[in-house]
């Protein structure tokens, strides 16, 4: 199966489990969802995530999602930059995501990061999504 937006389907995973109330959800795994799912973690969006070898050079990332009172933390989650359509932000122009509530995560020259850590770092880059 082939994926055009991997993130975009992460996401989509992560958003689909919460509203069915999962424990967890699997995806294909790469690099960059690694990043963008130690964000998440670091953040306190996702419980936690692990990756599991299926075969041989091919793994799994599982992701066990966070629930407060029964409710999902993620209220939303949304792809900013896709692959049709990339978009950037300069440092000084990164406004905040919900009143400071959500967060945007960036691609940067730096790694990948939340925008609190890119504004304090100084640096911009590609905004990938916002979590609220």
């Amino acid at each position: 199966m082939h994926i055009n937006d991997p993130i975009g389907d992460m996401l989509t995973r992560i958003r689909n489990g919460q509203r069915v109330g999962k424990k967890s959800v699997e995806s294909p795994s790469s690099l960059m969802r690694k990043r963008v799912l130690e964000v998440l973690q670091k953040e306190g969006y996702i419980r936690t995530y692990r990756s599991e070898e299926v075969r041989k050079g091919i793994e799994k990332l599982i992701i066990e999602l966070k629930y407060s009172e029964d409710l999902p933390v993620i209220e939303s989650v949304g792809r900013v930059s896709k692959p049709g359509r990339r978009v950037y932000c300069a440092v000084r122009k990164l406004a905040s995501y919900r009143s400071g509530l959500g967060m945007s995560i960036l691609s940067t020259s730096k790694g990948v990061m939340s925008d609190i850590e890119a504004r304090a770092q100084g640096v911009g880059g590609e905004i990938i999504c916002q979590v609220y």
